[in-house]
């Protein structure tokens, strides 16, 4: 495989994979809505149209498009903009695929460890977990179901279930870091299943080389912390004030609405069949991952 196409590219996931990639001597361009300095392609997910050439180029597509569900409010038109960008943008690279004469040999997709419930408590999830009944749940679900479509057409599909990544330049922990205080989410028990950035990217390109990869696996790191715990933390590496009392449930649920299920509940996700499979991380513990981000 020369040629990697990935969908979402410009986002902060997309762009350390195109640098891995690059720096690994493999072409990459970016499916996108505008021209970019980056080599790119034209599509158009709302008007379902797509530059037949980049399936054509592409011997694999990285997908990671997707509207960012932490970005705003839940009304009832963001929770569809949430889904439909991720449902149509694969079935847009489905029927590109189909009529495509030089298939791609092999389909990476993200997705999302939502998939198993906002709140799963301290119950340890692997990936024969069930889905929960949330609205995230239902999301990953269905954007699952359009890329095992992919799959039935002989492609080599693997699927990764991201948990929370870690960051210096966005994402949960600017967030997390953005008042003046830091402090824990709700009771700060729940369980954050993180990932360094730079372990995810490598994890894409894994599952890009290793060729017998194949079906769904966790991308998260192998010790999940507690909110608190990772709020502490990351205050401590940034050099921040930490203030131990939790931010009350009812204030988030005011201020987040229905979003608020997402940093008041929590995961505990295995990584262990990624790691089987052969995968691994440079970053196992929190302290070293964040003070590695925040020394950069």
């Amino acid at each position: 495989m020369k040629n990697i196409l990935i969908t979402g590219g410009s986002g902060l996931i997309g762009q350390k994979i195109t640098s891995l990639l690059e720096h690994k001597g493999y072409q990459v361009a970016w499916l996108s809505r505008s021209s970019q300095d980056q080599m790119s392609f034209i599509w158009d997910i709302k008007k379902q149209e797509i530059d037949p050439e980049a399936l054509e180029w592409a011997d694999a597509i990285i997908h990671l498009a997707g509207a960012g569900v932490a970005e705003k409010r839940w009304t009832p038109e963001r929770k569809q903009a949430i889904l439909q960008s991720r449902t149509q943008s694969t079935a847009l690279l489905l029927r590109g695929i189909e009529k495509a004469a030089n298939k791609p040999s092999t389909f990476i997709s993200a997705s999302a460890v939502g998939y198993y419930g906002m709140d799963t408590q301290t119950k340890l999830i692997d990936e024969n977990s069930p889905s929960g009944n949330d609205f995230l749940s239902q999301v990953v679900v269905a954007w699952e179901n359009e890329v095992k479509q992919i799959e039935a057409l002989h492609i080599r599909t693997v699927m990764l279930r991201i948990g929370i990544v870690l960051s210096s330049k966005g994402g949960a922990l600017e967030e997390m870091l953005k008042p003046p205080v830091a402090a824990p989410l709700g009771s700060g028990d729940q369980w954050m299943s993180w990932i360094h950035i730079d372990d995810l990217a490598r994890m894409f390109v894994f599952a890009l080389e290793k060729t017998t990869l194949q079906g769904i696996y966790n991308a998260v790191g192998p010790n999940p912390a507690t909110n608190q715990q990772l709020t502490k933390e990351a205050a401590y590496a940034k050099g921040k004030r930490y203030l131990g009392i939790g931010v009350p449930g009812f204030i988030l649920k005011i201020v987040l609405g229905e979003m608020a299920g997402m940093v008041l509940g929590g995961n505990r996700v295995s990584c262990q069949k990624i790691q089987k499979a052969g995968f691994h991380f440079e970053f196992f513990e929190l302290s070293p991952a964040l003070k590695d981000l925040f020394s950069r």
